[in-house]
This record gives structure tokens, sequence and C-alpha cells, in this order.
């Protein structure tokens, strides 16, 4: 195919949102998109190659394959060396075995099902993660496993009928995304067969490509356009929206637009901006510099443990670019040019031998438990959590639900009014702490909480498929025992991607009972394990225990928005000043991970904001 110049600036307008979305540039909420225009590039490039090899005889997988490894393999393995390199010196034991792990995954291409099982992309620690941004290399590669033979049976038995097969899985694909934003977001972030339609729009892009518009201002008009949905999926969308789903089409739609303009209509305006030279050596660089600016930025937040200042935003942002010119430079070039690797052997052979290296690096740190010997000043205490009535009170997934009982699950007696705490794991986080401040509830408190399950009745998730019906049943029992207060705490930083329209829905539900309705905001989340912060802290001779909160610390404003016809209590007010929040007292962890309550923080944050209940009809609660 023709080289274009505008396709390497495209790149470059894909890839500088990312790396500033990651390097934490809050006026680009939606940078994470550009991943997405990646990928309709992508679709629309190989399609190409894979149509030229039809058209001339020359199809074959082992070659389609070899380009690949020469393309991909070699910048990819030497970023992940040097980050094995340097995660072997920064990350304490638990990290570096977890980091192990995903080595082998980003070296096989499957890390985007690991990270689909091991983290969201858009939580907490994320940023802790070097290797997290391989979850798009491992979608592409997996989508290039049967591409290329499905390109070949079409051309083969259904004449060129490209629109007949492929309009169909693209359509199909769409549907799932959408669904999945609502029904399962992280597989829907994560996998293949929601992403699939972003790849092969790009394909059907090249296969058919659509003829010009006879009129030169309608071209310059889409061109236009095109870059006016990158800049809505820039600055509009945000982590808190619905994605990929309908919010993809602005990056992909808009990909395409400028694609096509490029392609029959080179000297519009649009065309133009994108072949100025900077933005074109960017889009050259653009693969290393996708590879090396993550673990820069992973490792510079693992040693700080807190938001970078924009001094260190800059100069990360420098070496990210530095260190990608030299990989293009010294590392993709020599391997796509030298006549050594003109053939497949060599690159097959080299690639192999690597990805071995790579696995066994991996599988020994993971064996090794990540080698705790090179920090012995560091020991994992524990940390004293209570009973949260796992199985019982607290389901983790494995107990029936009808199993629950109302007896077992009273966590504490003698009062005339009885209250139920409903919620996931940041409700039941609460329960240590109850029996300390009876005297201040003056209720029998109720425990309804399962992992992972919001107490929004609307609430369904693939990864927790009796969540609904666990909420539903709230309400029998809600019914049943003549319950009359209901206290509602989640982990609701999980949850807005979603909106909280569910949250206000079973309020009014509640409300419709006849039930008072207590709502408990979100409580702090840290970076990381307390301990992984004390033991930095330590060595920083740091006294303050004390440490930023690693979210959003509007979050509650927002669920407080969901909450009409309840009462809403927000933690942050009692345990945090200025952003930061105590993470310790008196030499005590009030936390026994990131976020979730020991049993000392869980009667402590009752003691300070929870509503005390003399009866039905009195309540007494101050924020």
């Amino acid at each position: 195919m023709q080289y274009r110049r505008d396709i390497d600036g495209l790149r470059a307008v894909a890839v500088l949102p990312v790396v500033l979305f990651h390097f934490g540039i809050s006026a680009i909420p939606g940078g994470f998109t550009g991943v997405d225009i990646f990928f309709v590039i992508s679709g629309y490039l190989i399609t190409g190659s894979l149509l030229d090899d039809l058209e001339r005889g020359q199809f074959s997988i082992i070659s389609f394959y070899w380009r690949r490894a020469r393309r991909i393999l070699p910048a990819l393995i030497f970023v992940t060396l040097l980050s094995c390199i340097a995660a072997l010196f920064i990350l304490l034991p638990s990290d570096l075995h977890e980091f192990s792990l995903s080595v082998i995954a980003a070296s096989t291409f499957w890390s985007n099902i690991y990270f689909w099982k091991t983290s969201n992309y858009f939580s907490i620690d994320a940023e802790l993660r070097p290797l997290l941004h391989t979850w798009s290399l491992s979608v592409e590669e997996q989508y290039y496993i049967f591409a290329p033979i499905l390109m070949f049976l079409i051309y083969r038995y259904f004449g060129k009928r490209w629109l007949t097969i492929l309009l169909p899985i693209i359509l199909g694909s769409f549907v799932l995304a959408v669904m999945a934003t609502w029904l399962a977001p992280s597989a829907g972030f994560y996998l293949l067969p929601t992403r699939i339609w972003e790849l092969m729009l790009g394909a059907v892009l090249m296969l058919k490509r659509p003829p010009p518009l006879s009129s030169r201002f309608l071209m310059e008009l889409l061109g236009l356009a095109g870059f006016g949905l990158l800049a809505i999926g820039f600055f509009a969308v945000s982590e808190s929206d619905p994605f990929p789903g309908y919010n993809a089409l602005y990056p992909c739609v808009g990909t395409a637009l400028l694609i096509y303009v490029g392609q029959n209509s080179p000297s519009t305006i649009a065309s133009r901006i994108l072949e100025v030279r900077p933005l074109v050596w960017i889009g050259l660089i653009s693969y290393s510099l996708y590879l090396v600016h993550w673990p820069i930025n992973a490792f510079a937040h693992y040693l700080s443990l807190e938001e970078l200042d924009p001094s260190m935003t800059v100069a990360l942002t420098v070496a990210s670019f530095a260190l990608a010119a030299f990989s293009w430079k010294y590392i993709e070039q020599p391997f796509r040019q030298k006549r050594s690797f003109t053939a497949p052997v060599p690159i097959f052979a080299f690639s192999a031998g690597a990805i071995a290296v790579l696995c066994l690096g991996g599988a020994a740190g993971a064996l090794g438990n990540g080698f705790p010997q090179r920090f012995p000043d560091y020991a994992q205490q524990r940390i004293p959590v209570g009973d949260w009535g796992n199985g019982t009170c607290f389901n983790e997934g494995s107990s029936r639900i009808e199993s629950w009982n109302i007896e077992d699950c009273t966590r504490t007696r003698g009062f005339p009014t009885t209250v139920l705490l409903w919620g996931d794991s940041f409700a039941a986080h609460y329960v240590p702490g109850l029996d300390a401040n009876i005297n201040q509830l003056q209720a029998n408190i109720v425990e309804y909480t399962y992992a992972g399950c919001p107490p929004i009745l609307s609430y369904f998730s693939y990864a927790r498929p009796d969540c609904m019906r666990f909420n539903q049943h709230a309400l029998k029992i809600v019914q049943d025992a003549g319950i009359k207060t209901v206290v509602l705490s989640g982990r609701w930083t999980d949850y807005e991607a979603r909106s909280f329209d569910g949250l206000q829905q079973t309020i009014d539900t509640l409300r419709g009972l006849g039930v008072r309705v207590f709502v408990i905001g979100q409580s702090p989340q840290f970076i990381t394990d307390v301990r992984k912060i004390a033991f930095f802290a330590k060595r920083e001779n740091l006294d303050d225990a004390s440490w930023p909160m690693a979210m959003d610390p509007d979050i509650n404003n927002r669920v407080r928005a969901f909450t009409k016809g309840a009462t809403f209590i927000d933690p942050l007010n009692f345990l945090c000043s200025a952003g930061r929040c105590s993470y310790a007292d008196a030499g005590q962890f009030l936390y026994f991970d990131y976020g979730h309550f020991s049993s000392i923080g869980a009667t402590l944050a009752i003691s300070k904001y929870w509503p005390a209940f003399a009866s039905d009809d009195a309540l007494a609660t101050t924020e």
C-alpha cells in the first residue's frame, strides 16, 4: 500500500491524549479513547496488507505473522525487559508476584483476559500496574488470529461479498459492547468480542473503499466533522461514563471519517493538518511511545504513592518521548529493515526465544513469591479485621441467598428498633464496629451484604449473577420482618459508570414501603494497601499517619444527588481533611487493605458518623 503521512499524523492524535490522560492531565478526561483510534487504524492498515496479498495471489499465514512479529514484538520485548529490571528493584514482594504473572500474560498476548480478572482499567490501583496497557495489544493480536483466515475465506468462497459477512459481525459486536456497559463493564472494556467492531470498521473502510463525494466542500466538512467527533471523545467522555458502547462511536467514527477523507481527498484541510511534520514524527514513534510511557508512569506512582506534581509530570513526559525515540530508532527500525530479519525463520526464532525467556522470568517471580528477601525490613503485618459473618451474613458468591437467616445475622440485640444494613463489602466492613458502639446506636442491626453487589435493585452483573435476586430478596426481608429503617452503603466509586439512577429508584421503592432510608457515602480509599503506604512513609521518615485519598473527593456530592427522600451521610467529612485521610491512629491501622475498615477503623467510623436509632420515630444524626 502507498504510505500515507496523514495516518501517521492520526496516530499522533491518538497517542498524545492517551499519554496525557495517563499522566493525570485532567483537561483531557477522555484521553483513553485514543486506544479506539488505534483499533480503527490497525484494522484499516492490516486489512490493506492482507488484501494486497490476496489480490496478488501471495496470501500466506506465515508471511502475515512474520510481518506482525517484526512490527510488534521487538519493542514490546524491549520495554517488558526494562520493566522487569525496574520491577526487581522497586516492587514489594506481593506486587512483584502479580507483576510476574502479568509478564507471562503480556508476552503470550492474553493480558486483556488477565487484567479483566484482576483489575479494572479505571480502578484506584490501576496506575501501579506497569504492564496494564498491554491489554490493547492482546486484543489486536487475538483479532489477528482469525481475521486473516476469515478474509481468505470470504475472498475465496463468497466472491468478496465483504459486507454480507462482516456487517453482521460488526453490528453484533457493537450491540454486545453496548449491553456490556451495563451488564459486564469490565469484560466489555477488555475483551475482544466487544472490540471487534472497532477493528472491523477500519477493515470495511479498506475493503469497500467508498468513493469521494462530488462536492469538495462536503469532503472538507467530513474532515472537520472527524476532528469534531475525536474532540467529543477526548473532552466530553470521561472514565465515569459507560464505555466502550455508544461512547466509542465518537473516536471510531471520527477516525473512519479522517481516514476516508485522506484516502480520497488528501488536499483537504483535515489531511493537511495531519501531515504536519511534528505530528508525523510523533506518529512514527507512537507505538514505542505507547509502550514506554505507561511503565514510566506506573513506577513513578509506585515510588510516590500519590498524585505527581506538574514538574514531575513534565519530566516523565520528556523521558517517555526520549525513550520512545530510542526504541523506534534502535529497536523497531533495525528489525523492520535489516536483511537478517527479512525471512520468517530468524524473526520467529528470536520471538520464540525472547517470549520463552520472559515467561521463565515471570514464572520465577511468581513461584518465588516476589523474592521477599529483597526487602528484609518489610513485613506484611496482620491487621485485625473482625467478624463480617462470611458465608452467612456476608455472601461471597457461594452461599444460597435463601439460606440467609435474620436471627443469625442480627449483629446487635436488645432494642425496640430493628435496622437493616444492606450493601456490598463497603457495608460489611462496618459490622466489626457495631458492638463497641451499641449504646450509641440503640438498635438491632441486621447485616445483609454481598461482595461486589451494591444495594441497587436494578443492578445486574455477570460477575455476580445472583446480585439482582439478592437485592430483590432484601425487599421481602423488609416486609416480612416489619423493618422500618434501612442503611444503604457501598463502594460507590465502582458503580458511577452505570449512573446512580438505580440508587434513587431503590430509595423510592423503600420509601413506598414506608421505610426510612439512610445512605452512607463513599468512605476513604487509598492508592494501595495501607501497610505499603506505612512502609514507604517510614522510609521517607514521615511521621504523619495520613495520606491523600486516591479517588475524586467530589464523589459523594454526586451520590448525594441521587438520594432524594433519604438521609445522606458523607464519611469524608469526618475522616479526611484537605484531601488527606488518616490511615492509622496511635500506631493501629484503620484499614486492612486499600479502603476496607479494620475492626478499629470500623469502631471509629461508626462512632463518628453513624446515625443513632433511639426509636423508629426519633433519629438523631448530624453531618
